[in-house]
């Protein structure tokens, strides 16, 4: 591996970024919550819920591989040097490159919403974080696309 400076920033010449395990993480997630949305209401309460509480620990697995990957394709593909090592703030350097699919704030929900669900788990909170899914999923896949330079099947 042959390193170089660039600006401020030391960046390893023929470093890629692994997609794959966020990938895996979208896929299962858009899966799971594919079977929650269709699933028979007349089914028993605690099966459902169980369901439920599958999609929201994959939206936390997804959401979690989500802003690594994005903290690794801020360093390395755009060459940023100083790359906060949380969330929230990787989305505004992110959204300030013009790489997130919807608005800011939009992201700050979701990083709301993961830090709700992983801290204090309740009936409210959970309903909130599935009422985000759909649009969590779409965006993450667009993000995906972006970050990937591939297109999702």
């Amino acid at each position: 591996m042959v390193l170089f400076c660039l600006g401020s920033a030391t960046v390893a010449d023929n470093i890629k970024i692994e997609y794959g395990k966020f990938k895996q993480s979208l896929t299962l997630l858009e899966s799971q919550y594919h079977h929650q949305q269709t699933l028979d209401h007349t089914l028993p309460g605690w099966l459902q819920e169980a369901v439920s509480e599958s999609v929201i620990r994959r939206f936390e697995t997804c959401y979690d591989r989500l802003w690594k990957v994005l903290k690794r394709y801020l360093k390395i593909s755009l060459g940023l040097p100083d790359v906060p090592n949380s969330p929230k703030p990787l989305f505004r350097i992110a959204n300030e490159n013009r790489l997130l699919p919807s608005d800011i704030s939009q992201w700050l929900i979701y990083a709301d919403s993961r830090i709700d669900t992983s801290h204090d788990y309740d009936g409210e909170k959970a309903k909130v974080a599935l009422d985000l899914m759909g649009d969590f999923i779409k965006d993450a896949i667009a993000l995906y696309e972006t970050m990937s330079g591939e297109h999702w099947e």
